[in-house]
């Protein structure tokens, strides 16, 4: 497909990259700052040049030192900075001045408040004794049922200052689809909100607080927050109850307990849709490094700065949003809707108010603000240089609408990674030009590549996602996986000793990523293969549709059908120009041999609640597998979708199951 955009759409400022973090970190290697390309290369060739000068830049504060940056190269398994002790709360807290801004709690509201640097040491000093009190030691779990507040910044570094295994999600989840993922862990402590606000509602999660209580038997305590103003009534609890305001206001000194440095700091997880979730599990040192490098050198963060991503408790980018302390910058948290019905552009008052540096967001998001006229421009976002993107592919068509809505100056920063490493494979920085639609180059000590299927690297051409040098991040093991073979399996059984991502990608002769899809949910049609978001990016441009989905099912006896889902814009209606009108996009803007077989409207696109697209399960559904073979329900952002979908697919399985008997000998039918 040819894309649209030969030519980079913006280039590095001079001054910007003269002035920028990476620029001085090249400085301090010895490496010319101003090609990207040359610093990249370094960082993937020297791995314990690169790394070792990461732990030096920022001057990781360890209680004793390593022996080797490197000590065992492989995958899965390598072993990093072996024989340092350290402690990631303590380097979260370090940089923080007593009387600025730590965090910017904000809502759909447009209210908050602030917390300083000097109050938020106290808050996790004080939490990190009553968690202690409540018999939380080294190792042991606290799990979080909160929206993103401080609350839950608050409680994770206390826990992870005590040594202890964080793990939190958002309270959007139904208590059963919580405890399937915290009742893995065991957990010693829970720390839950009375509820949390979405577009104008406020949700009352007392009783289901209680109920998700009641399905951790191990819990010693329960800790109980005041968020939206709910009065806790008297209830039998499983455990001791504890008030936040009992919880976080004792005077207490701070101290930070030494780690190994890949000792666990917290369990994210996959997202279950289709079985039990997975518990990622990574550490301290693989954190605190790939986010210091990832936030401070890709983002440009540190003292002064601001950043406001918008992101839900249980999605890896409020990991993100809670390292942002880790370069000395502000972070911002926000509970509510990213675009409530009475206020869609709250989020952009809130960065002109706040004076935000690095705004992000989804495609999903952007997207929207466009085909709805929201303008961005009416509120000064002059402090705002960078817009970082992730969660699914950014369409070319974004970047123009940014420009002319946001300010020509702002860096559109289209990102790609994964809960797996709990960050990013590519992206953006200050020195790399931006060419709509791609990813402007792999992230520094990424070794990224594209595979065909002999597992050879390929460039200009469409391969899976690989990475062929550790990253400190991977993961430490799965949650529960004793001997490894369930993380063996997830990204190392396609190419031995390189890890696959599940990503369709090409890499660029100019060195941009450009990402198809996923790789299992490729569109391979006569052998011609196409990934969703080539279909997206044309089709959801069009201003009668909001959504899109596609897959490509293969059939029983050999055929090979792909239909295209839309949900329509508010009085649209899909009549045979409209059809036509899709189809000649796809034609022209993406592939000819793509048309879709069929078009139809559904009520909406369901999605994990990270806000990725649900094709392999809606492809499993509309071969006729039962639901619950296919996606566990209380994972979707919208449950009832799927009943529509599970309907379509009995009622096409019964249609050709029918068809089938129809065409045969009488005897067999």
């Amino acid at each position: 497909m040819t894309r649209p955009y030969p030519d980079p759409f913006t280039t590095p400022d001079p001054q910007a990259v003269a002035d920028s973090r990476i620029m001085d970190f090249a400085r301090h290697v010895g490496v010319d700052g101003t090609d990207y390309a040359a610093l990249h290369r370094w960082s993937v060739t020297d791995l314990e040049g690169f790394w070792g000068a990461v732990w030096e830049y920022f001057d990781i504060d360890a209680d004793t030192p390593y022996e080797q940056v490197l000590a065992e190269e492989r995958m899965p398994g390598a072993r990093w900075f072996t024989g340092a002790t350290l402690n990631y709360a303590h380097h979260a807290l370090r940089n923080l001045t007593d009387d600025r801004p730590a965090i910017i709690a904000l809502d759909e509201n447009g209210s908050g408040y602030q917390l300083t640097g000097e109050r938020l040491r106290r808050l996790v000093a004080s939490v990190a004794a009553t968690f202690r009190d409540l018999g939380v030691g080294q190792g042991d779990r606290v799990v979080g049922y909160l929206p993103n507040t401080p609350h839950a910044i608050v409680a994770f570094l206390a826990a992870a200052s005590l040594g202890a295994v964080w793990s939190v999600c958002g309270q959007d989840y139904a208590p059963k689809a919580a405890a399937d993922r915290f009742a893995q862990l065991e957990p010693t402590v829970l720390i839950a909100a009375d509820g949390y606000l979405f577009n104008g509602t406020t949700h009352d999660r007392r009783d289901a607080t209680l109920e998700l209580a009641g399905s951790l038997p191990t819990l010693k305590a329960t800790v109980l927050v005041d968020h939206v103003g709910l009065p806790w009534p008297s209830q039998t609890y499983p455990s001791l109850v504890v008030p936040w305001e009992d919880a976080s206001t004792r005077t207490e000194e701070l101290a930070c307990q030494p780690v190994p440095f890949d000792h666990p700091l917290w369990v994210v997880f996959s997202s279950g849709t289709t079985g039990l979730p997975k518990g990622i599990v990574h550490g301290h040192g693989g954190v605190l490094l790939e986010h210091l490098k990832t936030l401070a050198l890709h983002s440009d963060l540190g003292p002064g700065d601001r950043l406001l991503w918008y992101t839900t408790t249980h999605w890896m980018m409020w990991n993100l949003v809670a390292s942002t302390l880790l370069t000395g910058a502000t972070t911002c948290t926000y509970d509510g809707s990213p675009a409530p019905s009475t206020r869609p552009d709250v989020l952009w008052e809130l960065a002109a108010r706040h004076r935000v540096s690095v705004f992000g967001t989804s495609p999903q998001y952007l997207l929207g603000m466009a085909k709805f006229g929201i303008d961005p421009s009416a509120h000064d976002l002059s402090s705002v240089r960078g817009i970082g993107c992730t969660g699914s592919t950014l369409p070319a068509s974004a970047y123009p609408w940014t420009r002319d809505h946001v300010g020509p100056r702002v860096q559109l920063a289209s990102t790609s990674g994964g809960t797996d490493v709990v960050s990013g494979f590519a992206g953006s920085a200050p020195n790399t030009a931006v060419w709509p639609g791609e990813l402007s180059a792999p992230y520094l000590g990424v070794a990224l590549a594209a595979y065909d299927e002999e597992g050879l690297p390929v460039v200009g051409r469409v391969g899976e996602l690989v990475i062929t040098r550790p990253m400190p991040s991977m993961p430490l093991y799965f949650w529960n996986d004793p001997d490894g073979s369930r993380y063996r399996d997830a990204y190392f059984s396609t190419y031995p000793g390189a890890w696959r991502h599940g990503d369709w990608i090409t890499v660029t002769p100019h060195g941009s990523v450009i990402v198809h899809g996923r790789s299992d949910s490729t569109l391979n049609r006569n052998g011609v293969r196409l990934g969703s978001a080539d279909i997206y990016d044309v089709v959801e441009r069009l201003p009668e549709i909001t959504e899109a989905l596609v897959i490509g099912a293969e059939e029983p006896d050999g055929g090979y059908w792909m239909p295209l889902f839309v949900a329509l814009a508010d009085g649209a209606v899909l009549n045979d120009a409209l059809c036509e009108k899709v189809r000649e996009a796809i034609r022209t803007g993406a592939s000819p041999r793509h048309v879709p077989d069929e078009i139809l409207a559904v009520p909406g696109i369901p999605h994990t609640r990270t806000g990725k697209k649900l094709e392999v399960p809606v492809k499993r559904l509309l071969q006729g597998a039962p639901v619950d073979q296919v996606v566990n329900p209380a994972t979707v952002d919208i449950p009832d979708l799927i009943d529509h979908f599970a309907r379509l697919g009995a009622e096409r399985h019964r249609l050709l199951t029918h068809d089938t008997a129809m065409d045969a000998p009488r005897s067999q039918a």
